[in-house]
């Protein structure tokens, strides 16, 4: 029986299911280091995620490993590049999840123009009666931006069109059959834009795409939406905008050091934090799930992955 190191725990289902088909060794219930020198000759397969990743060592350590099989549609804390070089083959799971992302990146834009995370905490906290809050902005007829104009991005840029938005979109080149405007220069869209909305992939290409400039491009009244990953913003910077006021607010599901946020990030009234949940409803988790084993299956049956990054 092909022998799995699973490095880290998804669903109990998953967990549990995966498990009952397959030899699997779970790299977070003993010691690590212990695990691979006993069972190092053995492991063919990885099981891993966008958040536990896989590093260029581990791979090193494992002389027949055959495959990296992925949970999430990022790869960038997997080394794909130590992969290749051994012709290990790297999956992910594409495509299931781009609703459930576009849903919560318009939803943040619509909390974050609104301010309905803000109200809502007024009210709890029974300020109600003191007052209101300051007036809001309106989503409806806006600008929205969109810097990579994938799967995710075609969607959210779909999302737009029930609010009569203007859309225009950044990426290294244009997509030919896109209907949207292509804009070449980040910082001109970021100044054209109330909203810019991150829906491009994370990795050394992107680190810091969204830096000083870009933020003070989108300027004191513009809205940063992140769902993307933490490492495409400059996180100082974009701390330092929103507190100086050189930036108007922020919806944020991503972080440089994720779980860790910025204490300063807490405190302000006009950002939304979430806790990484853009994929997290049942259906669309139970759909990466699905296709995770998809191509498990496919891999030992026929040598070949669904989805190969």
């Amino acid at each position: 029986m092909t022998r799995i190191l699973q490095l880290g725990p998804l669903s109990d289902r998953f967990n549990r299911g995966l498990a009952a088909e397959y030899d699997v060794l779970h790299a977070w219930e003993t010691d690590a280091d212990a695990l691979l020198d006993a069972h190092a000759q053995g492991i063919e397969i990885i099981v891993t995620s966008a958040r536990f990743g896989c590093r260029a060592s581990l791979i090193e350590r494992l002389p027949n490993l055959r495959a990296i099989v992925s949970f999430g549609v990022g790869y960038d804390a997997i080394d794909v590049a130590a992969a290749r070089a051994r012709g290990i083959p790297v999956s992910n799971t594409p495509e299931v999840l781009n609703d459930c992302v576009a849903d919560l990146a318009f939803g943040l834009v619509i909390d974050c123009a609104r301010q309905l995370s803000r109200a809502d905490r007024f009210v709890r906290a029974g300020k109600w009666p003191s007052g209101g809050l300051p007036l809001a902005t309106r989503v409806s007829g806006k600008r929205l931006g969109i810097v990579g104009l994938g799967r995710i991005g075609e969607a959210v840029a779909r999302r737009s069109s029930g609010f009569d938005m203007q859309v225009q979109y950044h990426n290294r080149r244009p997509v030919e059959s896109s209907v949207y405007g292509y804009q070449s220069c980040l910082v001109e869209l970021a100044r054209w834009s109330d909203f810019l909305v991150l829906t491009c992939p994370g990795g050394e290409a992107t680190r810091h795409l969204i830096n000083r400039e870009v933020l003070d491009a989108l300027g004191p009244e513009g809205i940063l939406i992140n769902v993307s990953r933490g490492t495409v913003v400059h996180e100082p910077a974009l701390v330092e905008a929103l507190i100086e006021g050189r930036l108007g607010g922020a919806g944020l599901d991503v972080y440089a050091q994720e779980p860790s946020v910025p204490q300063a990030l807490l405190e302000l009234p006009n950002v939304v934090l979430l806790p990484h949940i853009g994929s997290a409803t049942e259906e669309t988790r139970l759909a990466m799930e699905e296709l995770l084993l998809a191509n498990l299956r496919a891999f030992i049956e026929r040598g070949e992955l669904l989805t190969a990054v």
